[in-house]
């Protein structure tokens, strides 16, 4: 995970090529579930996500192992230097992510079109920037075009496509300096603040919600810590100090979470040390620029999954295989997921109704991706493509992908 001194552990054998850990499909099918969850505000399901248990979110882990898997996949191409063939998937990666977000966009407009002319769900249009739609179409079209106008809870990919222009640069930095790579990247998300650095929005004013600049961060801590993987290392040494110092760490935000008066308390603290000059980064809760409570809170959960508490073999076990089959397809299932949550608020609008309707919603939106994810593997099967292999439970650590905790509702 992040920054000490790599360690090696013979007991642990690299990933051969193709090789995957359970725990990285596990992780990112486990987020994918939070996601959605919290993409349908209003339903019971959201009491269930673990934003209700710290301070970080499932965008973090979604990010987190997004860089991993680049690590792992892109690690082996450029044991001997930077390609030209390397630069160019990286790059047709990022091209197909802009093209999913446009698809994804296009079908929430339709939704949140549908409703309001054929159901009379106005409410949607308040939410989410859908009403700039309605008073600047000309201006939110070219917007939606060029990645400046982005709707609610549809608006991760275009970030997640940027580092994906930077990916093969940054796993190559990584694999010659690991310490290099992360100096680089902490250097980078504090310049990112201090001159507030972003994409712009247009046609309204700012800029992105996820702020690539910023959540480079984040996927760089991915990317380091999938070479360790792979090299069956760990980038982070486990050490009883910092494990008490994480755990600890992880209590507080959880109690920071659920005690109102505790979350008045640090609210005031914050607001205070920010009128004394400490900077937002230190002292605010900025999810736009990753601030530091949210990110130290990632990494010590992180690092506390990463150990071989019996995470291992229960991300492998026969009955975690939907969650890791969710896993293995993530953007196909995160699209789907998308749609079926717009879809959701929709109905919701329309129709509040009860914990009954809630259950159709959420659980039978995360069955059709679950369907999704099965016939796409089976296909995958069919065409002669094997299931990637697994390998042993023990494997050194990866991270898991944190899920959300706090304000924001995932992936918003």
């Amino acid at each position: 995970m992040t920054g000490t001194t790599p360690t090696t552990h013979p007991e642990m054998p690299g990933l051969a090529p193709g090789q995957r850990d359970p725990r990285l499909d596990f992780f990112r099918g486990l987020s994918l579930i939070m996601i959605f969850m919290n993409h349908v505000p209003g339903t019971f399901f959201e009491n269930l996500t673990s934003r209700n248990f710290g301070l970080s979110d499932a965008a973090e882990g979604f990010v987190f192992m997004s860089g991993c898997a680049v690590a792992l996949a892109y690690g082996p191409k450029m044991k001997n230097g930077l390609g030209v063939d390397v630069v160019r998937k990286g790059w047709g990666r990022a091209w197909q992510l802009y093209l999913v977000h446009m698809m994804t966009t296009v079908w929430a407009m339709a939704l949140v079109a549908g409703g309001v002319l054929w159901l009379g769900a106005d409410e949607v249009l308040l939410n989410n920037s859908f009403n700039l739609l309605w008073k600047q179409p000309v201006e939110v079209i070219l917007g939606v075009a060029t990645l400046g106008h982005q709707f609610g809870y549809v608006n991760i990919l275009p970030m997640y496509a940027v580092l994906m222009l930077g990916a093969p640069f940054l796993v190559r930095l990584g694999q010659r300096s690991p310490m290099a790579l992360l100096a680089f990247s902490v250097g980078f998300w504090i310049l990112t603040f201090a001159l507030s650095l972003d994409l712009p929005n247009y046609p309204q004013p700012g800029g992105w919600f996820f702020n690539p600049f910023a959540w480079q961060l984040i996927f760089t801590l991915g990317i380091l810590t999938g070479l360790a993987l792979r090299e069956g290392r760990r980038f982070v040494p486990v050490k009883p100090w910092l494990v008490w110092i994480a755990a600890i760490w992880l209590v507080f935000c959880f109690a920071w979470v659920q005690d109102v008066d505790l979350k008045e308390w640090m609210n005031q603290t914050l607001n205070a040390l920010r009128a004394q000059g400490v900077p937002g980064l230190v002292a605010g809760f900025d999810k736009t620029f990753v601030s530091m409570p949210r990110l130290t809170h990632f990494i010590a959960l992180a690092y506390i999954l990463s150990m071989p508490l019996g995470i291992p073999k229960f991300a492998a076990s026969q009955a975690m295989e939907p969650v890791r089959l969710i896993g293995r397809h993530s953007l196909p299932v995160f699209a789907t997921g998308t749609v079926i949550a717009i879809f959701a608020q929709v109905v919701k609008d329309v129709h509040p109704a009860g914990i009954e309707q809630d259950m159709l919603l959420v659980l039978g939106g995360l069955f059709a991706q679950w369907c999704l994810a099965y016939a796409l593997e089976w296909s995958r099967q069919r065409d002669g493509r094997t299931k990637p292999p697994v390998v042993r439970e023990t494997e050194p650590e990866v991270a898991p992908h944190r899920l959300p905790v706090a304000p924001s509702t995932s992936l918003r």
